[in-house]
């Protein structure tokens, strides 16, 4: 299992819009991947457990990866949300 933390910058939290983008990539991996905020935790691939954790700004989010290729997916998957989130 490949985990990591990535912090949500933008002012407004984290909105549908950015959501949605980060389950599109979520969805392209093989592995299980797993969104935490605190002691909430969901499916990173379905877009109500993302939008759940109610994520504002300067809110630490985890991913955790694991499968196959968590290795590669999680490093594609932190690149995308370092970036956009």
């Amino acid at each position: 299992m490949v985990r990591f933390e990535f912090l949500i910058k933008d002012p407004a939290g984290l909105l549908p819009e950015a959501a949605g983008k980060l389950v599109k990539e979520a969805i392209h991996c093989t592995s299980k991947v797993r969104i935490r905020k605190g002691e909430k935790s969901g499916d990173a691939k379905l877009i109500f457990h993302v939008l759940s954790l109610s994520a504002k700004a300067g809110d630490t989010l985890e991913l955790l990866v694991e499968g196959e290729k968590e290795q590669e997916e999680a490093a594609r998957l932190k690149e995308f949300a370092e970036a956009n989130m």
